[in-house]
């Protein structure tokens, strides 16, 4: 009489199954930890259009316009690094040590976004627009100001995931969780751009 092994069972074939996972446990933290920030951000921005909306003048007397031409060009080196990282996941996928200058240039136009965002600040800053300025200011730096820390955090974790790639050691479920920290701060800031500056 054969006996069968217990890796070819029903009851073993189905805890195998049970096993497999449909997400990597970083990219479901991620993906959580997105949500969740959408919802802070829908609050800050819907306090922000009450207040604007209840507002005589916008923005206050006396107190500056954003600039929206220097602002348009962050966004687009914002929106271009998105672009390339979605080249770098592909080049990934077929030959990782491809990845290496798409991801590199994600990181250069983050860079270049966050740098120029600073700029606009210390600019807005000397024109008198400051967080206790009036509600103007204080919801411009307190939206724009967490974006900015959410930039800083996930260009932290590019870099991490180009330094891994750099030295061979970069999983696919790494990439692709860092992947959805930046696409967050990609896609949130074209709809802050057009709620908070126009």
């Amino acid at each position: 009489m054969q006996q069968r092994s217990l890796e070819t069972t029903p009851a073993a074939a189905s805890i195998a199954q049970r096993r497999e996972q449909l997400l990597p446990n970083g990219v479901l933290g991620m993906l959580i930890f997105a949500i969740a920030e959408v919802m802070l951000f829908a609050g800050m921005i819907s306090a922000f259009m009450i207040v604007r909306a209840n507002a005589v003048e916008w923005p206050p007397p006396g107190q500056p316009r954003l600039p929206l031409g220097q602002t348009a060009f962050n966004t687009a080196a914002l929106l271009l690094s998105g672009v390339a990282l979605w080249y770098a996941g592909r080049a990934f996928k077929a030959w990782p040590s491809q990845a290496r200058a798409p991801l590199a240039a994600c990181i250069a136009l983050g860079a270049v976004f966050v740098i120029f965002q600073g700029l606009e600040w210390i600019a807005l800053l000397g024109q008198g627009l400051t967080l206790t300025s009036s509600a103007h200011g204080s919801f411009f730096y307190l939206i724009v100001g967490s974006h900015a820390l959410h930039a800083l955090a996930a260009l932290g974790a590019l870099t991490w995931a180009f330094t891994l790639l750099s030295r061979r050691r970069l999983r696919a479920g790494s990439l692709w969780a860092v992947s959805l920290l930046w696409y967050f701060v990609v896609g949130i800031w074209p709809i802050l751009y057009l709620r908070v500056y126009l």
